[in-house]
């Protein structure tokens, strides 16, 4: 099998509107690594250096994001926040995500991948320390913004990259950095009140810049290889012209189908987290066994983001995992709405499963697409529309008991998401590419 050469980093990019090879067979001649040249001691080396960076940008994905809301009321003795300004807070996450799930690719195709990240990490380090030394709430959001954007990058970027640099390890490497973005989300609430009681909150929710800072460097010898990479490269014969079709993400009833999974499983995920301890507190329950839970439904996260992308890239359709993970919800919310106080362990722990559905959608974005350039455009097309749809399920759930005062109506809510997530499922679940489907 004759080895081609890969092309810069810039054009493994991420565009909603994509030219990719007329081709039966998934393309990898595009990416650093293939099966055949895995094993190569100099690309093996640049490999264990990417997949550093990978785990370490998985670590801090989500510990500045969960370990604001234990101490915000140790924030608010010195800041004032009000009803409005935590709303606002809450939403940020979301919103700089579907953000950046729909400028990402552009920034991609201009920069290459290596440096969209290097700016990620800039971004969310500078925020975290920005607005650790806030001195009043207007600035606290804005450099939490600019932390959220830095962070929703990172998330859009992850799958094409893992795609790129492991197109042989794709459900174990998923396996990897899902796992961590699980426990990034859980570890942080455990320690932001002790670190503020002995530290105070500044240091509580600073200090996570230093995960931020720790991964620039695999990134930074990366993009440094690459630049290498490209001048050898310039003095290479071109590669033969291969016959190119149009594919337009938002005509793809795959990126459609994927967009729906993303944005169930967030709408899901998110109104969980904002109001699982309210509700428990309406079933007489206190503070601190509300917060336990909420720790205890995040952790549930840790087992299935380790075996379901192992599981569901061994299957040809993954669907019926996915239909499980839905019942998985739908049996725990028929517990905490018809008896929250009596099986509480229960019913959350079904709930928590039903979050193997978010793993199952990342894993899928590189199933579904034969390229690089493919799973970039999946990527940000799918996270941009499901955290879009993700930034109104929290606060409709809250609206919902306030306007009804029963929250079966938000739960209500909730189960139209499962439709939308289990029919989103059902279609991107199909073994077919995003590639396969062109426009002219």
């Amino acid at each position: 099998m004759v080895k081609k050469p890969a092309p810069a980093a810039g054009q493994a990019c991420l565009q909603t509107e994509i030219r990719v090879p007329r081709t039966n067979q998934p393309q990898i001649a595009n990416q650093p690594v293939s099966k055949d040249t895995a094993s190569v001691p100099g690309l093996r080396r640049r490999r264990l250096i990417v997949l550093a960076g990978i785990l370490i940008m998985a670590l801090s994905l989500r510990l500045a994001v969960s370990g604001v809301s234990p101490v915000l009321a140790e924030i608010s003795k010195e800041l004032p926040f009000g009803p409005a300004s935590i709303g606002v807070l809450g939403m940020l996450p979301t919103a700089a995500f579907a953000l950046a799930g729909f400028t990402t690719p552009a920034l991609i195709r201009k920069l290459g991948i290596p440096a969209v990240l290097l700016g990620s990490l800039v971004l969310a380090a500078t925020g975290q320390i920005g607005r650790a030394l806030a001195s009043d709430v207007p600035l606290f959001l804005g450099f939490s913004a600019v932390t959220m954007v830095g962070y929703g990058l990172g998330n859009i970027v992850m799958p094409p990259l893992v795609k790129r640099y492991f197109p042989d390890r794709i459900g174990l490497v998923t396996s990897l950095y899902v796992t961590l973005l699980a426990v990034s989300t859980a570890f942080s609430p455990l320690v932001a009140v002790p670190l503020a009681n002995t530290s105070g909150w500044r240091w509580s929710i600073g200090i996570w810049a230093g995960v931020s800072l720790a991964a620039l460097g695999p990134w930074v010898a990366t993009l440094l290889g690459e630049r290498a990479t490209r001048r050898a490269e310039a003095v290479q014969p071109p590669l033969a012209a291969v016959p190119h079709a149009k594919v337009r993400v938002w005509s793809s009833p795959v990126a459609w189908g994927l967009a729906m999974v993303f944005a169930g499983t967030s709408t899901n995920t998110f109104s969980m987290f904002t109001w699982l301890p309210p509700l428990l507190l309406d079933a007489g329950m206190n503070a601190a066994e509300g917060g336990t839970l909420l720790s205890y439904y995040a952790i549930l996260g840790l087992p299935t983001s380790l075996l379901v992308p192992y599981l569901a890239a061994r299957m040809r359709n993954p669907f019926p995992l996915a239909a499980l993970f839905v019942l998985c919800y739908a049996g725990g919310y028929a517990g905490l709405l018809l008896s929250p106080s009596s099986g509480t362990i229960l019913w959350i722990t079904l709930a928590g499963l039903g979050q193997g559905t978010f793993a199952m959608a990342l894993l899928l974005v590189n199933l579904r697409t034969r390229t690089t350039a493919g799973s970039g455009a999946l990527s940000g097309f799918a996270q941009g529309i499901g955290y879009s749809v993700a930034c109104l399920g929290p606060l409709t759930f809250g609206l919902l008991k306030d306007i009804t005062g029963t929250w079966a109506t938000s739960f209500g809510l909730l189960a139209v998401s499962l439709v939308v997530l289990v029919v989103g499922a059902f279609i991107v679940s199909k073994p077919r590419y995003l590639e396969d489907h062109p426009r002219a």
